[in-house]
């Protein structure tokens, strides 16, 4: 109760009773408008020069990529190659880590679910990076030619 009677006297900041402090709003310049607005005819820009063009702001603004008529960089640079924006990265997985799976079947759920990859950012792939303690089979993931070899050497099998 005693909360609710120091609060009375204030009220509540909602949208009805938003408004900006004073002095940080000022109308905007509408120029020409006329002589007597002080912004008429030549609309506060002086007479001719890039300054006065539209769409160029003069030196250090305006138009983008003018580079004060030297050779613009976009055009500078050869054009050459192919980038393809659809490729997919695997997700590299050292043997030595298989030992935080569970189990001893190795699918890309399982990968998951012990931390070794993150699900939607492409396929995973097992590399030789250190030794395999235990028996794994390997189902539905990437594995390079050493690790394959390794795998079956520890007494397990790779599958698709």
């Amino acid at each position: 109760m005693a909360k609710n009677a120091d609060a009375e006297g204030v009220e509540k900041i909602g949208l009805h009773n938003l408004k900006p402090a004073p002095g940080s709003h000022r109308n905007r310049k509408r120029i020409g408008r006329g002589p007597g607005s002080g912004t008429g005819k030549t609309s506060g820009k002086g007479h001719k020069g890039s300054m006065a063009r539209s769409g160029h702001g003069g030196p250090g603004g305006g138009k983008p990529h003018f580079e004060g008529g030297q050779m613009p960089i976009t055009r500078r640079i050869p054009k050459r190659g192919f980038t393809n924006p659809f490729k997919e990265y695997a997700q590299e997985v050292r043997l030595n880590d298989l030992s935080r799976v569970a189990g001893d079947e190795v699918t890309t759920e399982t990968l998951i679910a012990s931390g070794l990859i993150r699900a939607g950012r492409g396929p995973a792939k097992l590399l030789a990076n250190g030794a395999v303690e235990r028996a794994f089979t390997v189902l539905g993931v990437k594995v390079s030619a050493s690790a394959k070899a390794k795998i079956e050497a520890a007494g397990g099998r790779v599958d698709g």
